[in-house]
């Protein structure tokens, strides 16, 4: 069963935002590492781009796949996380801790309220 960590928002697309004032840091949930599998390749937003709520700004491939990554907030990115694209293993052994994929400016921190709760992310994957 995936774990849905209880201090983060969830989008439908299975992003998930960890806040800590007025950025907010932004990965894929665990359900989506284990959907994706072995994940092989990470590509991350440059530092500065603007992105808007819903934008792909990133790109996971795996063994099986490769998947957009939607931001789940607009802002402007700080940081990218450049250990998962040195190892992007990081992203299937520390999807809600190394694993993380950028750091954003919140632009419109109201956006976050349209996001789900743990119970309601848990609920759209079934893992209830």
């Amino acid at each position: 069963m995936a774990t849905v960590p209880a201090d983060l928002k969830y989008a439908k697309s299975h992003e998930w935002v960890r806040v800590s004032g007025n950025t907010a840091t932004v990965g894929i949930t665990d359900h989506a590492q284990h959907e994706l599998t072995d994940v092989v390749f990470v590509e991350l937003p440059a530092v500065g781009r603007q992105v808007k709520a819903g934008e792909a700004c990133a790109v996971v491939e795996s063994v099986k796949t490769a998947s957009d990554i939607y931001s789940p907030v607009s802002g402007e990115i700080t940081e990218a996380n450049q250990a998962v694209v040195a190892n992007p293993a990081l992203v299937n052994t520390e999807p809600h801790a190394g694993g993380w994929f950028y750091k954003i400016k919140l632009s419109n921190p109201a956006e976050l309220n349209a996001l789900l709760t743990p119970q309601q992310y848990q609920a759209q994957i079934g893992a209830a």
